[in-house]
């Protein structure tokens, strides 16, 4: 801006010396200074209009950085949970007395004494089942082909033992 303001003054000096009719001068100084006043603001409107969109810029730029950080803390929370905690909460159904519970996880236990009954629970972390399980009974506990059918007829009997027994009571 200084440069400009030399260069005007320089212009305006150039016009008084050469120019000797005071009329034209006072004319040609007066156009002179409308035209320049034009360019001003014009330059000041520019610079207005980059200043409002600078300031929209920070705006959203600041808008963003809050939605980075709230997804910057979401993401830590989400980290937290998952891998900084020493282990997880693992619900055990007891196969004996069906009695429910939580354990952490631990892959190095391979069973875990029922806190209700305190039978044995055999632990099986590679979530594969038996292959030679029929999944009808209440846990695994070694079953085979060989003595599935032994289960089976035992709950039979089990079974054909109650009914008898209520049939008795009702009959009394």
């Amino acid at each position: 801006m200084v440069d400009l303001r030399k260069e005007y003054d320089l212009l305006i000096e150039d016009l008084e010396k050469n120019i000797k009719n005071q009329e034209d001068l006072k004319y040609i100084r007066q156009r002179v200074n409308v035209f320049v006043d034009m360019i001003l603001k014009e330059m000041k409107n520019i610079v207005d209009f980059k200043e409002d969109k600078m300031k929209q810029l920070e705006e959203a730029q600041n808008k963003m950085e809050e939605k980075l950080n709230k997804m910057q803390q979401v993401v830590d929370n989400i980290e937290k949970d998952i891998y900084t905690e020493d282990g997880f909460d693992f619900e055990i159904v007891c196969p004996y007395c069906n009695y429910e519970f939580v354990i952490d996880t631990d892959e190095e236990k391979n069973e875990i004494e029922c806190p209700e009954c305190n039978n044995i629970i055999e632990l099986d972390w590679s979530g594969e089942n038996e292959e030679d399980c029929s999944g009808n009974c209440m846990g695994c506990n070694g079953c085979n082909e060989e003595n599935i059918e032994e289960i089976k007829e035992e709950e039979q009997d089990n079974a054909n033992s109650q009914k008898k027994q209520d049939d008795n009571e009702d009959d009394m």
